[in-house]
Parts: structure tokens; sequence; C-alpha cells
């Protein structure tokens, strides 16, 4: 019988060009269906919560797929994937599911983390995982600025053109929280969905403020203008995380 298997995975997204399979390019979605392909011979869809941009990662990406029959059982999936992945990529958890289960239609929000390293020098193992910000950085400015997102908004203002109109572009923060820890700064965002590079158009409004370069006033003209016009900087990909997805 056919079985539907959710997976919980990891990704170091350095090393891929995001989630989404893309010809003649190197995906998490394109790894993920080779492996399932390997082990059941089935050419399958792995269809994720989010579709990640490339250098993005995840701690905890959600994920379903429709096999032709339960071929292992659940808890025997994750070392069985993960001995044909690439070591950036690792299945944490996996469970069959109902078929009224979907991985992007049926998840209720996300928790996304960026991450600054504010500080002269950016430490080697921090590359690829931090925003390098060297110069002066204010954070009472970058906490004023975030919390001009909490709430529901139309956030046009703050994202990308992905080849196509959004339908809608409302959307509801539930929580913006920013944690210090000597030079390396956490921006935490959640919220009920997420459009197209929306966290780092968003971070980057943010930094702009913190380094002096705009007034948090600006974020909020944006939020009411709901047009995404004027400069605006998206954050680097390498600073974000998908951290949870809630269900």
């Amino acid at each position: 019988m056919p079985a539907r298997l959710k997976l919980v995975l990891s990704y170091d997204g350095g090393a891929f060009a995001g989630w989404q399979s893309q010809l003649h390019r190197e995906t998490v979605q394109d790894q993920l269906e080779s492996a399932f392909y390997k082990i059941t011979a089935a050419r399958v869809r792995v269809h994720g919560a989010g579709r990640t941009d490339a250098g993005v990662h995840a701690l905890a990406q959600c994920a379903h797929v429709d096999l032709p029959e339960r071929t292992l059982i659940a808890k025997q999936w994750p070392n069985a994937l993960n001995a044909t992945l690439p070591p950036t990529i690792r299945v944490l958890r996996a469970g069959y599911v109902s078929q009224s289960f979907h991985a992007r239609f049926s998840a209720k929000g996300k928790l996304y983390r960026y991450r600054i390293w504010a500080a002269p020098v950016l430490p080697p193992l921090e590359l690829g995982r931090a925003w390098h910000v060297p110069g002066p950085f204010d954070l009472q400015m970058l906490n004023a600025a975030g919390q001009k997102f909490p709430g529901r908004h139309d956030f046009a203002a703050f994202a990308a053109n992905r080849g196509k109109k959004e339908e809608n572009t409302v959307r509801t923060i539930h929580s913006l929280k920013i944690r210090k820890s000597g030079p390396c700064i956490a921006i935490e965002v959640a919220g009920d969905g997420f459009l197209y590079k929306m966290v780092r158009l968003m971070v980057g409004a943010m930094v702009r403020s913190a380094v002096g370069k705009s007034d948090p006033g600006e974020i909020t003209a944006r939020l009411k203008s709901a047009r995404p016009d004027g400069f605006r900087f998206a954050a680097p990909a390498e600073g974000l995380y998908l951290v949870k997805v809630w269900y």
C-alpha cells in the first residue's frame, strides 16, 4: 500500500543552490530524491515545508514523500537515507503519517534565526555561518527597528519577486526576539508564514538602522505603503537558519 513518510532534516545550505530542484544545479530536494531512488528504485517527489534559498541553512526542515510501499519501518529511514546522502544533509527523524498531512500546506507557522557577527574580525569557523558586520553597531537601534514588525501587516515591501506575483502578501509575525552573546547577535522571527526573502529583507532593514544608515521609522512607512519600491537590502543568505516548523 502507498505510504506517506514525514521527515525532519538538517542541512548546510552553503553546499546547495537552495531546496527546490533546478536544472543543472545541486539542491537539497535533488539529493533526497536521489537517495530514495537508490533505496527503493522508485522515482518519488519530496515536498518541503519551505523553499529555502541558496546558502540558507536548516536545523529542522520538514518534508514528506509518498512511497509505493512501506519498504522500511519508520525508525530505519534516517540511517538508510543518511548512508546515501552527502554529509551536508542529515535526516534527524522519520515517521509515517496520514495522507491528509502535507509538509507545506499543513504548516501553521515557522521559526527562523538570523545570526550576525558584530566585531572587527570574523572567526574562520563562523565563515558561511553568520553575517559579518565589522563596523559600529547600535543594538538599541536594532531592537527599535525589530519591534516594528510583530503583528499582522502587508509585507509586500519586504518580499522579493520569485517570478510571479504573490496573491496575498499579508502575514502575521508572532514574535521577534534578539539575543546577544559576545559579538554574536541572533534574531529569531516566528510567524504564520513568510514570503520570498522576507526574513532577509527584514533583517537587512534592521541592520541598516543599527549601523546608522536609516531610521526605524522607515520600516513603519514601508509596512504602511505595502509597495516594494525604493532601495531595499537583503541580508546575506549564510546567516539565515530555518529552526522549526509548527503543525
